[in-house]
């Protein structure tokens, strides 16, 4: 582990990084992508990318306080599952609820390579990969479907 001021510039390093490496890259709708803030245009749903010590991992956090509303979202995914696992050309790892760091329940969706050091400087290249490979991936599946997301979001 590297010091806190050290592990500070080491982060915004690497995500400057990745944010050039994805720089031509842009969505199935043709528009620009800030792919490190992936519009999902719903309230409550994000797209997360982490990575540390162990692996990579891209995440479809469902974090409605209302766990009808949760559910409901959650369900319509389910539904979606199929195409998904298509679409990503594997399978998530699907969390219906756990606790997210704030304590709050969340449902989550992700997809993980395990075996990458986020502090190994040469497998930085292989998790840029990851995360490009599965971000388009789900870009791709998310441009067909956001509609009916956005209209169970409201």
């Amino acid at each position: 582990m590297l010091p806190r001021d050290d592990q500070k510039i080491y982060n915004q390093l690497f995500w400057n990084d990745f944010r050039k490496f994805m720089g031509a890259n842009r969505s199935t709708n043709g528009r620009k992508m800030n792919w490190l803030n992936y519009p999902s245009d719903v309230k409550d749903i994000y797209i997360r990318l982490q990575t540390d010590s162990n692996s990579a991992k891209i995440c479809f956090d469902i974090q409605s306080r209302d766990s009808g509303i949760r559910s409901l979202m959650w369900e319509q995914m389910s539904e979606l599952k199929k195409i998904m696992e298509i679409k990503m050309n594997c399978q998530g790892e699907w969390i219906e609820q756990l606790y997210n760091n704030e304590g709050k329940v969340i449902s989550q969706i992700k997809w993980e390579k395990k075996g990458l050091n986020f502090y190994d400087e040469n497998q930085k290249l292989e998790i840029f990969e990851f995360f490009k490979e599965k971000l388009i991936a789900f870009d791709i599946f998310y441009q067909e479907f956001k509609e009916v997301i956005i209209n169970l979001a409201h």
